[in-house]
């Protein structure tokens, strides 16, 4: 299918030249290109469900690149030298990934199309303040909690995931 002729003795003066047979190239195309067999035993999935199940190894592997972006959930850096707490670390950053993809999910599922790292962003972008009030009596102080001011969406990532239980209503 692809013939090439390296011409010249030198480095400067050594050519490449190729060029594409199209008569291999459509045959290939049509005996081995492009074929995929996909075979499943749930009768009641849909052929969308089955290409994106196939497919979801690739999701997979993006979420592990992900566990070396420093930006998203990583390992690094990871100050550990015993084996267990290598793999409890190990084992607490794929946690936070599963759980970060959950929480990116639950946000498709209401209109948010968000990256994990663009959902996390949204949300670390949420500041509260704790001011403490105390009248010099016996007792707790009193606590008020105060958000900064919060964009649309994340209104509705701070409604969809209820942060607002240990806050007062706004």
């Amino acid at each position: 299918m692809l013939t090439g002729t390296l011409t010249g003795t030198t480095p400067a003066e050594l050519r490449l030249s190729w060029r594409i047979d199209p008569t291999a190239r459509r045959a290939l195309e049509r005996e081995i290109f492009g074929k995929r067999i996909l075979v499943t035993d749930h009768d009641d999935w849909t052929v969308p469900d089955i290409v994106a199940a196939y497919r979801s190894p690739s999701e997979i592997e993006f979420g592990f690149r992900q566990l070396k972006d420093p930006h998203v959930v990583s390992f690094s850096p990871m100050f550990h030298w015993t084996d267990q707490k290598i793999r409890v670390h190990v084992f607490c950053c794929v946690l936070a990934l599963a759980v970060a993809h959950l929480m990116r999910r639950q946000a498709e599922h209401i209109g948010l199309h968000l990256s994990v790292r663009e959902l996390l962003n949204v949300l670390g972008d949420i500041e509260e303040t704790v001011l403490l009030y105390h009248d010099g009596a016996k007792g707790r102080p009193r606590a008020r909690r105060l958000l900064t001011d919060i964009n649309p969406t994340q209104q509705r990532l701070y409604d969809l995931f209820n942060l607002d239980q240990h806050a007062p209503k706004r």
